[in-house]
């Protein structure tokens, strides 16, 4: 592939899961179902939360948030993957790959910041609960949420400027589905200091940070669910808070893999597939966690198709 630099390369070729034929369809088919699933499951939650009184609670508004990040979150990625299955042309614009690089570098971030967020609420739930609904108020739920996608496209917005003012000179070919930071700084040939700074920066405050945060969270609440006299009050703050900290596992532990080892390290054809757990299977996972272990989600859902079926 021809040399190109920045300014002369209009366009960028995704390279894909797999190159052969028979694979591209299965995949299609896989995507193409997992995608529907996605779709169905996170609007199903999402709605069953809005038309239940019962679910109006501030960790079902974090439930409800993070259902729709990981809605656009799937989009972002599904779509140009069942693209590259069924068609020849493997290219993506230089704008159409900033763009993707950008929507999803800020949804990504967004959501180290709201699952640090709902660490929280549990632990105030967990820790005080008498005061639970006064201390998490809307207002403060609110701007958690509205600070976690602030926090997160603004991150965003300095990754891709920085990222796509680099000179990519290597090639135009992307040995990956999308347009990954990673497989992007391999094609570039001017990386400074400073831009490894501001990886650096990136990594600690949109995910070693955020983590962090998440482990001092559980720990407390552990110490205080060691404190309960009740058998029953542990098991249900252990049921609420096992379905986050799966979540939590993971969507960090394939994003830590993936981004907090040395580009030495990198191994394309592995990392493609940790890769599709973060952008695919995980969107699709999160609202069957937070609803199939969760009682009062299946009643509100069960209410809710009672009156359906009434009307």
């Amino acid at each position: 592939m021809e040399e190109k630099n920045h300014s002369s390369a209009t366009s960028f070729i995704l390279l894909g899961l797999t190159t052969d034929p028979k694979l591209q369809l299965l995949l299609f088919m896989v995507f193409t179902l997992a995608y529907i699933t996605t779709l169905m499951s996170n609007i199903t939650l999402m709605v069953v939360i809005c038309r239940s009184s019962r679910l109006h609670t501030p960790m079902y508004f974090f439930i409800g948030n993070l259902s729709f990040l990981d809605l656009w979150y799937s989009s972002v990625y599904t779509p140009k993957i069942l693209l590259n299955c069924i068609s020849e042309d493997k290219s993506i614009s230089f704008t159409g790959c900033a763009a993707q690089f950008f929507v999803s570098g800020g949804l990504a971030c967004t959501e180290c910041y709201l699952l640090a967020a709902m660490a929280y609420d549990r632990y105030v739930a967990i820790s005080n609960p008498l005061l639970y609904t006064a201390a998490m108020s809307k207002r403060l739920c609110i701007g958690l949420v509205a600070t976690s996608y602030l926090s997160g496209f603004a991150n965003s917005t300095l990754i891709t400027s920085c990222t796509f003012t680099l000179s990519f000179c290597h090639s135009n070919v992307i040995n990956d589905f999308f347009c990954d930071l990673l497989p992007l700084v391999k094609l570039s040939c001017d990386v400074t200091d400073s831009y490894q700074s501001l990886l650096y920066f990136i990594l600690t405050s949109n995910i070693i940070l955020p983590s962090t945060f998440i482990l001092v969270s559980y720990a407390s609440i552990l110490a205080v669910i060691l404190k309960m006299r009740s058998s029953e009050g542990q098991h249900k703050a252990f049921s609420t808070s096992a379905t986050h900290l799966t979540t939590v596992a993971l969507y960090y532990g394939s994003i830590l893999f993936i981004y907090a080892r040395p580009s030495s390290s990198y191994v394309l054809g592995r990392d493609k597939v940790v890769s599709v757990v973060y952008t695919v299977v995980i969107p699709m996972l999160n609202p069957f966690i937070y609803s199939l272990r969760n009682q009062e989600v299946k009643e509100a859902l069960k209410t809710l198709l009672k009156r359906q079926t009434a009307s």
